[in-house]
């Protein structure tokens, strides 16, 4: 069932994105040539802890996984697109790392991804970034009532495309509220005017994924988690939980 939210209730959700924002900044200051993966979790950790919040990632188990998630960070680095698990890896200069927090708050949730080079980038690598920051933007500004899913796809796809980046197939957004994923699937390709009729107080995650090489296959790492490039190429990851209000769409995980 689609779930839609009250004022209040969205006000309880914008308590748990301002938590995932200011997880997303420390991890982000903290993330440099020589830092452990294992190390930025500890920090995102620390922010729950400070806040009285709860992790909407740790020990979370899909039907996929072969075992619950081990930490409360995201951490998918150069050729990994979503859900790597932060371990003893040491930053490099030049990489290419995502970074996905969720957080849970009085039992309603935030979710919200940025991608950023370490260290000296690459110039192919801060255009991919970019262009994925904007098809972020673009899907949230098609997120406005009255509306339909098949928008926000569209407008994320009209962004990456024709930038010749690849979006990774059976992947995308989803609804967020009393459990970090919910009903309805977000698209990050589809067909303006189709879909699911986007109303007022209806809560999402938009992330597009995108691959610089073009192509839409991924296949799964050795931990059953992490989500890797077909063709070996970087991705990028960009995310965050929006609302659609009469006035528009609102972002709950801005800082």
């Amino acid at each position: 069932m689609i779930e839609l939210k009250t004022e209040p209730e969205l006000a309880a959700m914008r308590v748990a994105g301002r938590v995932v924002a200011t997880a997303l900044r420390e991890v982000r200051a903290a993330a440099a040539v020589g830092v452990s993966l294992r190390e930025l979790d500890e920090v995102a950790a620390g922010v729950l802890r400070d806040a009285g919040a709860k992790s909407s990632f740790l020990h979370y188990h899909p039907r996929f996984a072969p075992t619950p998630f081990p930490a409360v960070l995201c951490t998918s680095v150069n050729d990994a697109v979503v859900h790597g698990i932060p371990t003893g890896y040491r930053l490099r200069n030049g990489d290419l790392l995502g970074i996905d927090f969720g957080a849970e708050v009085d039992g309603w949730h935030g979710d919200a991804a940025v991608s950023f080079v370490v260290g000296e980038a690459d110039p192919a690598d801060l255009a991919l970034i970019e262009t994925t920051e904007r098809a972020l933007a673009a899907g949230i500004a098609a997120a406005r009532p009255g509306g339909r899913m098949g928008d926000i796809g569209h407008a994320i796809g009209a962004v990456a495309r024709p930038a010749g980046y690849g979006l990774v197939a059976h992947h995308g957004g989803h609804g967020v509220g009393r459990a970090m994923h919910e009903p309805p699937g977000v698209p990050n390709e589809g067909r303006p005017g189709r879909g699911h009729r986007l109303r007022p107080g209806l809560v999402l995650a938009i992330e597009p994924m995108l691959v610089a090489g073009g192509g839409d296959g991924y296949r799964f790492g050795a931990d059953g988690w992490t989500v890797h490039t077909a063709d070996g190429s970087r991705a990028a990851h960009a995310e965050h939980t929006v609302a659609i209000t009469a006035d528009g769409p609102v972002v709950l995980t801005a800082p």
